[in-house]
Parts: structure tokens; C-alpha cells; sequence
């Protein structure tokens, strides 16, 4: 799991109750309000889409949902629109009823739609790209607005995407954080 720190005194994963390596999770877009949760491991991996999703591990959704807390009901709305083809989860999803402020978060994060209509991050190499991999520099590159020069073999650790761009990266190099074009970088295995 990327370096995340645990938030205050939870003891659990406000999903589905694990207590095993909990993180803080942050519900994006930010601006709708308190948007960090406590997620475990394989809720954070499967949100991500960094492991293939099983629905039959979502099943806690049911309970999750009705949560007094704005943003984990945003993300069980999510996670339930990805299974929308499964009957269960249409089922939830009829129940469910989010505010208007909470459903324009829920739509905001583009987290609804499939995960083949999603742009995706490709590396020098063609390889998909995703948050937390660890990628090389190709080549030696100059830092703008910094005397910083990031040499060619240069390892860069949990990386995260931008969103709005699929030929941008952010990292740190030094302890600086840059935006790295996706051209310049191949994912290590």
C-alpha cells in the first residue's frame, strides 16, 4: 500500500470493517467536504483498480451505504455503479438515495463510468501506468524553475497520476515534486 498514515484513533476499514493495514483514503474530487475515510488494503487495491475487481468481495456494500458518513456513502455509490450489470448491486443502487450536493460528488469522481471508457497512462514502452508504480527515467531531463537535473536510470517510487492529462505523472525526485511527461519514463516490473 502506498505511504499513507492512519487517521486518528479509526481502528478499522469504514468499508467493510477490516482491521488489517489500514490507510486514510481520499475520496476525490475535493471541495464536497470531509473526504478522507479509512480504508483497508484490498478495498484501496480494488478502488484503484490496481487488482481486478470481485464483486463477490463488495458484498458489505449493503451496510456500507447507509453510513452516517458523507464520504464513504459517496464511495459505496461508486463501487456499486461499477457492478450496476450485477442485480444485486442495481438492487442497492435503487435503494440508495444520496443528496443532491452528495450525488454530484458521487458522478464527479468519473468513477461510474467503465473502466474501458478510461484513459489510461502508457510509458515510454506502451505499459500501463497506474498510481503507486514505481517507474525509470528514459532520459536526463532538466527540472523547469529549479536548478534540479534528473539523470537518465533515475528510480521515481509511488507515483500518481494526473487526471486530467494521460501524459503526465507526478513524483518526487529529491524530495522535489515534479510533473514527468509519461514519454520519459518506463515502468519497472
Amino acid at each position: 500500500m502506498n505511504s499513507k498514515l492512519e487517521k486518528g484513533n479509526a481502528s478499522a476499514c469504514q468499508l467493510c470493517k477490516s482491521v488489517q493495514e489500514i490507510a486514510v483514503y481520499q475520496v476525490l474530487p475535493a471541495g464536497y467536504g470531509d473526504n478522507e475515510i479509512i480504508v483497508c488494503e484490498q478495498c484501496w487495491s480494488q478502488i484503484e483498480r490496481q487488482q481486478e475487481m470481485d464483486s463477490n468481495y463488495w458484498g458489505f456494500l449493503s451496510e456500507a451505504m447507509w453510513s452516517e458518513v458523507p464520504a464513504v456513502q459517496v464511495l459505496a455509490w461508486r463501487m456499486l455503479s461499477r457492478f450496476k450489470n450485477e442485480t444485486w448491486a442495481a438492487d442497492y443502487l435503487d435503494m440508495m438515495y444520496l443528496d443532491e450536493h452528495l450525488q454530484e460528488w458521487a458522478e464527479a469522481g468519473s468513477d461510474h463510468v467503465d473502466a474501458a471508457d478510461l484513459p489510461v497512462h502508457r510509458d515510454s514502452n506502451g505499459n500501463a501506468l497506474k498510481n503507486g508504480d514505481t517507474v525509470v527515467l528514459t532520459r536526463s531531463l532538466d527540472v523547469k524553475g529549479s536548478s534540479l537535473n534528473a539523470k537518465m536510470g533515475t528510480v521515481i517510487k509511488n507515483i500518481r497520476l494526473v487526471e486530467d492529462n494521460i501524459e503526465q505523472i507526478e513524483g518526487k525526485i529529491d524530495g522535489q515534486q515534479i510533473v514527468i511527461l509519461t514519454k520519459y519514463l518506463r515502468r519497472q516490473a
